[in-house]
């Protein structure tokens, strides 16, 4: 059986699929599929076994440069990939409209969430069988549950299991990895807490390793490590950081990708969460732990922080600083993270 599976973005939601595929595989013997993804992530799908062929798409670069996407040739040349094969099914799991366009133009029977179910709900009108699947559960169960449906098994009852293939720790030096990139402003816990957080680590007897993708996040790299025994890490693909990741006994993150990719290698970590939520779409699984704000304005899911709220906040007995933005970070101090993170490794071990 040969399926295409349409998830596209972002790096999080490709990786939520992928314990959605491994239950596939066990399932139906000999299935595969092919992958419909935003190139920046078409590493991720092809580390899965059950992944036959990754086809990459660039709609957020061609939206912003449309003319030039179509005249490019860019455009036609994935329509054409699209339509070299036809298949058994086609699994739109991601619910958007640009999803479903992507699954109308596909040779194949057509499945993907229905209106109650989907992000967009227009989206299913683009499918011939629409499946309900209920809200308010975790993506990687929503998933699970998707696939089940549409490709007709039962749900396991086993631990979702990314199918990403594990190596060895070679490295005897305890070694804590800080996932201190993200995207929203909001996301950022304060640079001075990296500092912090970095020091109680050495003093600890760990070792700081700190990857980073951009410019900012290679001067934060520099930044945590002016003082403190840390390994920074040169410019990776996230197949080289699969493996580092797999070197290290803990990793503290925020809200970004990354923490996800340490969650599907089964990573004992805490991830900060001050503007966002982690219930639907957090980290997932064994040894993650999510620390949240108690603040009021938390989650206030902005990607700027547009009500600080501070004096309602010292109102209520908070002795907070104006130094610490955003605001909803001043609660997740460094020293509430590494008594966590020192109970988490202690447990994991």
């Amino acid at each position: 059986m040969r399926v295409l599976l349409v998830k596209t973005s972002s790096l999080g939601d490709v990786l939520h699929a992928l314990p959605a595929v491994t239950d596939a595989a066990h399932a139906i013997p000999g299935i595969q599929f092919d992958w419909v993804v935003e190139a920046p992530f078409a590493e991720v799908p092809a580390w899965h076994p059950a992944v036959d062929r990754v086809i990459p798409v660039s709609i957020r670069r061609w939206r912003k440069s449309p003319l030039k996407a179509l005249f490019s040739g860019e455009w036609s040349s994935f329509k054409t990939v699209l339509k070299e094969r036809e298949y058994d099914l086609v699994l739109d799991a991601q619910g958007l409209i640009k999803s479903g366009l992507i699954t109308r133009m596909v040779r194949g029977a057509k499945f993907g969430l229905d209106g109650e179910s989907a992000r967009e709900p227009l989206a299913s009108h683009f499918y011939d069988h629409p499946v309900f699947v209920e809200k308010g559960e975790h993506a990687i169960v929503r998933l699970r549950k998707l696939f089940a449906q549409t490709l007709g098994y039962a749900l396991p009852e086993t631990e979702a299991d990314s199918g990403i293939r594990t190596v060895e720790k070679q490295s005897e030096i305890p070694t804590i990895l800080f996932v201190h990139g993200t995207t929203w402003v909001t996301k950022h816990w304060p640079d001075h807490y990296w500092v912090e957080l970095a020091v109680l680590v050495n003093q600890a007897g760990y070792r700081v390793m700190l990857p980073w993708g951009t410019p900012p996040e290679q001067q934060r790299a520099k930044l945590i490590a002016t003082e403190n025994d840390a390994v920074i890490l040169p410019k990776s693909s996230l197949t080289e950081l699969v493996e580092k990741f797999q070197q290290v006994d803990g990793m503290v993150c925020v809200d970004s990708g990354l923490a996800h990719l340490g969650a599907a290698l089964k990573i004992p970590s805490i991830t900060v969460y001050g503007s966002t939520n982690p219930g639907l779409t957090g980290t997932w699984g064994e040894n993650q732990v999510h620390l949240t704000s108690s603040l009021a304005c938390s989650p206030c899911l902005k990607r700027t922080c547009q009500s600080p709220h501070l004096e309602n906040e010292r109102e209520r007995g908070k002795a907070l600083s104006s130094d610490v933005k955003p605001v909803c970070y001043q609660d997740l101090t460094p020293q509430r993270v590494w008594e966590q993170l020192s109970k988490l490794l202690n447990s994991s071990t």
